[in-house]
Parts: C-alpha cells; structure tokens; sequence
C-alpha cells in the first residue's frame, strides 16, 4: 500500500468527501482521513440528516393530529412510538453513510481511518483506529475538519439532561419540558422536534428577535408563528446558570439589560449556540498555516493558504457554517490543485430553517442594504393570496425582493413559506445569472404552484402585482 498521495483530505463531512471524489474525478491519487467509523460528518451523522429525518416525522404527527381536520379528514388513536421513530432517523444515517463509503470505493479513494496531524515536514502523521501509526505523504492537503458545539461557561453538556445538538437527536423517553439556548437555527429546528411530540418549549435567546444575521423583518414575523404555535420566547434575555437536578435540570436567566433573575425546571436543556471551528489537534502551528481570532483558517481566494500545498474549506474558514456552502468550497479546491479554475461566489450562498413553515434566504437583507448606503425596491407578496398556498391551507408567510434601485438587479430574496428551502433555488440561480427583478417578473411561472408568488414579489418590485 502506498502513502504518497496527490491529494489528501483531513475530514469526510460534506466538504470533505465531495472535495475528495472531484480530485479522484480529475485523476488525481486520493485519500480522506476520517477519524468516525462512519463517513459524511457532523452533516450526515448527528447533524443535517438525522435532524430533518426527525422534522419531517414529527411534523407528519402534528399535521395528522392537528392538520388533516381542516381537510375533512380525522385520524383516531394517533401516538408515536419514539423508539421506532429514531429508529427510522438511524436507518436514514446508515444509508447516507454507507452511500459515501460507496462512492470512495467507485472512485478509489483511499479511506484511513484515524485523525491526521501534520509533521513539521508537511507529512501527516495518523494516529489509526486500529491502533499504531501511518505517516503519509501529500503533494495537496485539504483541511476539512468541519465544527464542534460550541457551549457556555459553567454548563457541562452530558448529552442526556444538558445537551447540544448531538443529544439532542437522541431523547428517549420524549421531554415533557424543555429549554432551548439560544434562537438560532439549529435550536428553533429540534426544538420544534420535541414541541410537535408534546414537549413545553421554552426559547431563551439573547439578542431581540429569533435568528440573529437574518433579515429583520422576516425575523419578527417567523418570532409570531414560532409564538402561535405554543413556543415560548424569551428574547433579550441570558441564561446565568443551569443546575441538573434530580429530575432534570434547573435553568437560571435574566434581562440582558438587567433585571430580575427567574428559573425554570425542565426535562431537558438544549444548548444550542453555535459552533467552533474544529481545528486544533491538527499540527497547523507545526507547518505554520496562519489562523484568525476566531480560529479559522486564512485562505487566499482559491482556498488556498499561507502554506503551500495546505487549502482549506468549510467550517474552518471564514463564512457560514452550511454543509452547501463546504461542498462547493470542496470541488474549486479540488479543481484549482488540478489546474482548472475553481471558485464559489459566497455572496449567492442560500440559507434555510427547516421548520413549519420554512425560512430561507439568500443575498443581502435590508438591514445590510442600509448600512451599505445602497438604493434599493422592496417587492412583497403574501402566501394568502397564492391559489396553491390557499388550497394546501399554507398561508402563513410571504416572499420579498429586494433589487437595486438604478438596476433592478436582485440583492437579496428573503421567504417565509411552506416550501421556502426548494423555493429559494430559484432566487439564487437567479442572482448567480444577475437577473433584475423583471427578469423573474417575466418569466412564466407553473399554475399554480407556490413559486408563482416569487413572480408576484418581482412585479410587486414595480409596483404591478395581478394578485393582490
């Protein structure tokens, strides 16, 4: 077995195995180190994957106990069997995983098994599952380690009563009670897990609004429907403290601005507060691969570093940590140590929230708009007056524009919708063309469908909507 590679990627997350399978496609030796005894990553392991596999169960229940009503249709002796359902959630991961482990072995990519370090020499040194040590050596090396939880001072996650996202996956028996920190994504999305199977959620969230970085009014209407569906929020408020207790744990807050403390006794406490870049460990002061405050990697336009033959993507670079966003970074870096051309536009990387009904964004909103001092139309068009929307009963929600004042060209497309994470392919392929507002406006949308109220908000950038 050979140890020299052209290319070597540390970390088989999204980023990873797909930089991988282009530098095998382009004919170039590969190998992926991966230290989990699965493929895929946080992504496809405890993270993407088995959290919408859970979405979509539990919003099956909740529409079959709640929803089907409205269409003359009752459901009797509705229950769940959380056993079975994570189950399902596990059956889904397996399949993922094995699917990647498929495609190495279609490509011949070489998958060792064990977490690498660099060597002062620019080898790498792995440390193997199995046991002992392998050093290889790379022409290339794509650094694709991915993220970690992050957490707060003071709260020590045992991934059974205080837990992050991982854990988070694997509640058995369902919480009756449960507090969410933090109003991020990943909070809002398995809190809604557990809300639809009957737990009292509860949201503690810093800053005013749920969903820091998005556009503030999408941000304050989706706060509404969280609300009305049950969740409770605490905005403006911080956690001080959290104490397991005997049947679960204590959770301690109070005013940013100051206050009155308060406590809540809950089942479970999800900390959910970001994530860290997972780049320690990985000998990258050894070979001297600059980093920035945050611990990220410093990488030149072309994913490249400050170290020759070291490039880096996804998480632990600069950007938002999206599995979407890693993957493209995965293939231009494969394809600029091959000697094409690779590039990503990071300012067209859509973002989604995957709850009931969805959120997803893409582009500039109006709050970065301003800052910028750039011109710009605003073009809205509610799902209630949307003849699909109407008639699934899926109003709730809206699609908006927003077009350069001078060009019409599209800066920014913000939905709140029932199918907003397919919807929102539309504006980025839109922007990546640099269509203009009226370029979407003319183009024939299928009847009826939801993306008819894309067109809608495009014509209602000029003030001429037909359906509303």
């Amino acid at each position: 077995m050979s140890d020299a590679f052209d290319v070597v990627v540390i970390g088989s997350g999204p980023g990873g195995y797909v930089a991988a399978i282009r530098a095998a496609q382009l004919g170039l030796k590969t190998a992926c180190i991966e230290k989990r005894e699965t493929l895929g990553g946080t992504c496809l392991n405890v993270g993407c994957m088995p959290s919408k596999a859970l979405l979509h169960a539990s919003h099956l229940y909740e529409e079959a106990g709640h929803g089907f009503e409205k269409f003359g249709l009752s459901v009797k002796g509705l229950d769940f069997d959380i056993a079975k359902m994570l189950e399902a959630k596990n059956n889904t991961v397996d399949g993922l995983t094995g699917g990647i482990e498929f495609l190495f072995k279609k490509n011949k990519i070489e998958w060792i098994k064990g977490a690498g370090k660099f060597n002062k020499d620019k080898t790498i040194e792995v440390t193997l599952n199995a046991g002992g040590t392998r050093t290889i050596t790379a022409k290339n090396t794509i650094i694709a380690t991915g993220s970690d939880v992050a957490s707060l001072p003071g709260i020590e996650i045992d991934e059974k009563t205080i837990v992050s996202s991982t854990g988070a996956l694997d509640l058995n028996p369902a919480p009756k009670s449960m507090v969410v920190i933090g109003g991020g994504v990943i909070g809002l999305e398995l809190g809604s897990v557990w809300r639809r199977l009957g737990a009292d959620v509860t949201v503690v969230e810093f800053m005013d609004q749920l969903l820091p970085g998005m556009d503030m009014e999408v941000r304050k209407n989706f706060g509404r429907m969280m609300k009305k569906q049950g969740m409770k929020l605490l905005l403006s408020s911080k956690v001080t403290a959290v104490k397991k207790t005997k049947k679960g744990a204590t959770v301690s807050y109070e005013p940013v601005k100051g206050g009155d403390a308060k406590s809540l006794d809950v089942d479970v406490v999800l900390v959910a507060v970001g994530r860290n870049p997972y780049t320690s460990g990985l000998g990258l002061e050894t070979v001297g691969v600059e980093m920035d405050e945050r611990s990220r990697i410093k990488i030149n336009p072309d994913f490249s570093t400050n170290v020759s033959g070291i490039w880096a993507i996804g998480d632990v670079v600069e950007g938002p940590m999206l599995a979407h966003k890693a993957e493209d970074e995965g293939v231009a870096a494969a394809e600029n140590i091959a000697g094409l051309t690779g590039y990503v536009n990071h300012d067209v990387i859509p973002g989604v929230v995957y709850t009931a009904p969805e959120v997803a964004a893409v582009g500039q909103t109006e709050e970065q708009l301003k800052e910028a001092g750039v011109a710009y139309n605003v073009g809205k068009f509610p799902f209630t007056a949307n003849s699909r929307a109407k008639a699934n009963m899926t109003t709730e929600g809206f699609v908006k524009i927003l077009a350069d004042k001078k060009t019409d060209r599209v800066l920014g497309v913000h939905i709140i919708g029932a199918d907003a994470g397919n919807m929102i392919a539309q504006a980025a392929t839109a922007m990546e063309f640099g269509a203009s507002a009226e370029d979407i406006a003319l183009t024939c949308h299928a009847h009826p469908t939801e993306t008819e109220a894309m067109k809608e908000a495009a014509l209602a950038v000029h003030n001429r909507t037909i359906h509303m």
